[in-house]
């Protein structure tokens, strides 16, 4: 096997345990290479020149240098090596999460607390495989684009494809539908970045309510919508069981909970209903769950957003809202983190627009007015 097909590993966490589970869970994936461990932030930081790790399986509260202040070093410095953050299920953590997220980290697991060391191994693995695959997958699709845009660079101007001709480029001229009433979108792996950069881009007077689902475990999704609350023009909060849609509130499904919405007691006030009820497509919360509701409640007068995550969860939800009339938009996949979701919606023709990710705020805006 080509060397260049292996993701090289550096394990980073202060805990002995740890790094003995985390480094015998990678030595059982396919394409894998744990090329070194380091105790804190510090040591990580000296070995990085020498190890060339592509990726690290980095904890975040370590002594000496945190994992937050790591990659605040290697973005400075450049270095060009992402990470996967093992976190705590706290609030302390969730926040520190957030914050990683804004330094580039590609995704988070959380720190099992099982009984056996076994138990823990497994619920590591079972986490971290897809991620690990995501990632690859996204390496290659990036490397791919380079080469694309180096040949393109290279051919004379007058041989180059038209922009015109793109699939982004056709989908987005597709003609809109009635005017929205409300957004609901639907995002997981590389959301916490994604919507730092969407959500901001919306009017403060965007004058409809908006429903986000994003994949996370209970407490990170509180974060979460602190995170963005501070970014953004519009309010964006954690949705509570039973409070009335409100225009210019964006509102994030709670981590382990399911959302959707339904009439209120007057018939005419919509409501967010956060329940108990099992998982989709492994999701909870889950994007179909919240997208039939919205496909009930406003026949033909809705957005449907899908944006970067893995697996197909969204797909059937949209199909329904654009069966009853919604604008569904898709990010491209040149721009997601992982091309799943997205994928699934473009591929079945589900969705009318399929856009890079800073057009999508402009896009949601002209379903709207």
């Amino acid at each position: 096997m080509d060397n260049k097909d292996i993701l090289r590993i550096l394990v980073v966490d202060d805990t002995a345990v740890y790094r003995k589970i985390v480094s015998e869970t990678l030595s059982g994936f396919p394409d894998v290479e744990v090329v070194g461990i380091a105790q804190n932030g510090k040591i990580a930081l000296s070995r990085i020149p020498v190890l060339k790790p592509d990726l690290l399986i980095l904890d975040i509260e370590m002594p000496e240098m945190n994992g937050i202040d790591l990659l605040a070093n290697i973005k400075e410095k450049g270095l060009g090596v992402e990470a996967i953050m093992l976190s705590t299920l706290t609030h302390e953590g969730s926040q520190m999460t957030m914050k990683a997220f804004e330094l580039g980290a590609f995704d988070f697991i959380p720190k099992p607390q099982k009984k056996t060391q076994e138990e823990n191994i497994k619920a590591i693995k079972d986490a971290l495989y897809p991620i690990l695959k995501a990632y690859k997958r996204r390496k290659e699709v990036k490397d791919l684009l380079n080469i694309n845009r180096f040949q393109k660079n290279r051919m004379p101007s007058n041989n180059r494809e038209n922009p015109s001709h793109g699939v982004s480029a056709i989908k987005s001229a597709s003609r809109v539908k009635a005017k929205s009433e409300i957004v609901a979108i639907g995002i997981s792996t590389g959301g916490p970045n994604a919507l730092a950069q969407m959500l901001p881009m919306l009017p403060e007077d965007i004058n409809v309510p908006i429903l986000i689902v994003q994949h996370m475990p209970p407490m990170f999704t509180k974060s979460l919508a602190t995170s963005l609350d501070s970014k953004c023009k519009i309010t964006v909060k954690e949705a509570v069981d039973g409070q009335a849609l409100a225009n210019n509130i964006a509102l994030i499904a709670p981590g382990g909970k399911q959302m959707k919405i339904v009439a209120g007691a007057d018939g005419k006030t919509r409501i967010v209903r956060i329940t108990n009820d099992p998982p989709e497509n492994n999701c909870k919360p889950s994007a179909d769950y919240l997208f039939r509701s919205v496909a009930h409640y406003y026949i033909g007068r809705s957005t449907g957003v899908i944006m970067t995550g893995m697996g197909t969860d969204g797909s059937r939800g949209l199909e329904l809202m654009k069966r009853n009339g919604s604008t569904i938009i898709a990010q491209d996949e040149a721009t997601c983190t992982v091309y799943g979701m997205p994928r699934e919606v473009i591929n079945n023709c589900i969705a009318d627009i399929v856009v890079p990710l800073d057009k999508i705020a402009n896009k949601i805006c002209r379903t709207i007015i």
